[in-house]
């Protein structure tokens, strides 16, 4: 099976690096071998498909859903399908307060919405099966073009807490949901960034996550916001074109390149990059670029690694001083 295909990115939640080869570097520019294969792309959607989801409390207070029993994550896990596809998600409750399951971006009915008011939640030891559909884009019989499911989307519960679901999302209640058109560039790896109230992905400011990729790698961020603030995400050394893929058609797209991006409660979208391309490996920082979130921890790094493993200048005891000084800015002072 083609490491890409949807079983094996779908079980391991779309996170995990595969074991691509490195693309060359000189002088800090990414070289392609005019022998290298072309990106794998995602095949026709209109496949049923079936998963078990569960929702759980965590050791240390948070909530979040897994794909396996006692294994559940904060974010949750990667869902991932393509245009046509129908999804049925088996999914259960093992915590003591009832719980649901909504999507966005996805089309379903209304025993599907995961709201208390229609009925749709699961209480506390139940199951409840959701059901998710999606469409290729067309023309309605009207004439007039509907756009198509694909894009990046999320998922997150509707009922802990509140009947907006607060207290489930505030504890780490969500997860990504990308959608893909036939024809879309399939990544090495996928990384989810959250931005939750003035957390990241529901870490304290000492812990914010890092992550990790290898220069050359076709890395895909899929970034979500939640709870009460806008921020704006930024990331170091990379940018994206500010449209459905984050990559450009072709030399006369008009989408606009970016690397910073403003995001409000609910936002979602994602790109690809290739990592560390005309800059090289390097511990590049990402963060929420509102001076006072990144002052009080909203920030995290995006080690790129040279072939050898290696992160060229990346200590981490750097990043726990930083932390030290956004913490108590006195240790700031006398640096």
């Amino acid at each position: 099976m083609d490491r890409r295909s949807f079983n094996r990115r779908f079980l391991v939640g779309g996170g995990v690096a595969a074991a691509t080869g490195v693309t060359s570097l000189s002088v800090g520019t990414i070289e392609a071998s005019s022998a290298e294969p072309p990106p794998k792309t995602a095949p026709a959607g209109g496949v049923v498909r079936h998963l078990k989801l569960y929702a759980e409390k965590l050791a240390d207070g948070r909530m979040g859903y897994g794909f396996e029993k006692g294994k559940a994550t904060v974010p949750g896990p990667l869902i991932e399908i393509n245009e046509g596809d129908t999804l049925h998600i088996e999914f259960e409750n093992t915590m003591d307060v009832a719980a649901s399951l909504h999507a966005h971006g996805v089309d379903y009915d209304i025993a599907s919405d995961g709201t208390r008011m229609n009925k749709s939640i699961v209480e506390p030891g139940g199951t409840r099966t959701y059901t998710w559909r999606t469409h290729a884009p067309g023309r309605r019989k009207d004439g007039t073009w509907q756009p198509g499911s694909a894009g990046y989307w999320h998922y997150h519960d509707h009922v802990v807490g509140t009947d907006h679901g607060s207290g489930g999302i505030r504890k780490g209640l969500y997860g990504p949901v990308i959608v893909r058109r036939k024809g879309d560039i399939l990544p090495d790896k996928t990384i989810t960034i959250v931005f939750n109230d003035m957390t990241i992905n529901n870490k304290p400011a000492t812990e914010s996550p890092n992550f990790e990729a290898t220069v050359g790698d076709r890395l895909e961020v899929v970034m979500i916001t939640h709870g009460e603030y806008y921020h704006t995400f930024h990331v170091h050394g990379h940018r994206w074109a500010d449209n459905r893929t984050g990559l450009l058609a072709g030399p006369d797209d008009p989408s606009r390149v970016i690397d910073t991006k403003i995001v409000g409660p609910a936002d979602s979208f994602g790109f690809q990059v290739i990592a560390g391309e005309h800059v090289g490996a390097g511990a590049w920082m990402y963060h929420c670029h509102v001076q006072s979130h990144s002052d009080m921890g909203m920030a995290g790094l995006l080690l790129v690694a040279k072939a050898d493993g290696t992160v060229p200048g990346y200590d981490p005891h750097d990043m726990h001083e930083m932390h030290d000084m956004k913490t108590d800015p006195s240790k700031a002072e006398k640096s």
